[in-house]
């Protein structure tokens, strides 16, 4: 994978990584020899990280100011629209009708000029210290699904109260992403802290099974992130 040799490139030469996300962080691990690295976490359970050596990372936290409400998928688009790649940002946080992303120092001045309008509202961007979320913690909303299997394509289209065949179809589109990939196998068995997203749906992780029904059904327990 091309961005886990650039980060191995980068830690030769004590220089910080980019932003990884989960699935980047484990493999770049696994090439890395224990103890000769650290973790940038600019809060306890944030998804994409920083490894560096010793130099740390320079990051800036930005809170994008709107007058209407903002979802997150709203501003993910916005930023994927300005062609940022999501090596150079991380996390996007709603806390409180406040809205937050953090962004590499060096691709800071770009976005802050040219992020201005997300929903076409005109939004203004903040600089906040790192300090105000770092003990931010992730909220969800409990849902409990009855399925007859936790194939992804099962617990998918009760999630949207749609049909197992709009589900292929919308997997055929490519608008599911299985931890942080594409999701090809349309019979995939969800497991325990797997994370999906469906695009214009949400973002949710498989928690467990709870119990089984009399009619011989399942209850799952999923996360979805607000």
């Amino acid at each position: 994978m091309y961005k886990i040799e650039k980060s191995l490139n980068k830690l030769k030469n004590n220089q910080p990584t980019f932003f990884l996300n989960p699935k980047e962080q484990q493999e770049l691990i696994k090439k890395l020899k224990k103890n000769s690295y650290n973790i940038f976490k600019p809060y306890p359970d944030s998804e994409k990280n920083i490894f560096y050596t010793t130099t740390k990372p320079n990051i800036i936290l930005y809170e994008i100011v709107s007058k209407i409400p903002l979802e997150h998928r709203e501003i993910l688009g916005t930023i994927f629209s300005l062609n940022i790649t999501d090596e150079l940002f991380g996390d996007i946080i709603i806390k409180d009708n406040h809205y937050y992303i953090y962004v590499l120092e060096q691709i800071a001045p770009y976005i802050k000029n040219n992020l201005l309008m997300i929903k076409n509202t005109k939004v203004n961007l903040l600089t906040q210290a790192l300090e105000l979320l770092e003990s931010y913690e992730k909220e969800y909303e409990k849902i409990e699904i009855i399925a007859s299997s936790p194939r992804i394509d099962t617990i998918a289209a009760k999630i949207i109260g749609t049909s197992r065949n709009k589900i292929i179809e919308i997997i055929k589109n490519k608008e599911i992403i299985l931890n942080y990939d594409i999701l090809k196998n349309v019979s995939y068995q969800l497991k325990e802290n797997d994370v999906f997203s469906i695009r214009r749906h949400g973002k949710y992780k498989f928690i467990r099974l709870i119990k089984n029904t009399k009619n011989k059904n399942f209850i799952f327990e999923c996360y979805k992130y607000k």
